[in-house]
């Protein structure tokens, strides 16, 4: 293996971790603003619409695929469903109306 090869690798390990361990360095779990809390919570779904929705907009086949998709994650999401429920709600419509396409 080469030395670039290594120190690509331990500046990865490094990077991946020092994010895991420096929340529990600098925040105490009962110490935790309430805006801060709240802001948190909604991480998630900010991650899973930056990531997923460009993508549901640029289906090359059927763009209202995507758009019922999106509609199905939004109604699911503002109904209180948790994460996991917004992404397997979304999937299970989508795999409802998939023989209409």
């Amino acid at each position: 293996m080469s030395m670039n090869m290594l120190l690509l690798i331990i500046g990865m390990a490094a990077a991946t971790y020092s994010t895991r361990v420096l929340p529990f360095l600098f925040f105490n779990a009962e110490k935790i603003p309430p805006r801060l809390e709240g802001i948190l919570k909604n991480v998630p779904y900010a991650a899973l619409g930056a990531l997923i929705f460009p993508g549901a907009l640029f289906i090359h086949d059927h763009v209202l695929f995507g758009i019922i998709g999106i509609v199905s994650a939004f109604v699911i999401s503002f109904l209180g469903g948790s994460l996991i429920f917004v992404v397997l709600g979304s999937i299970l419509v989508l795999t409802l109306i998939s023989p209409l396409f």
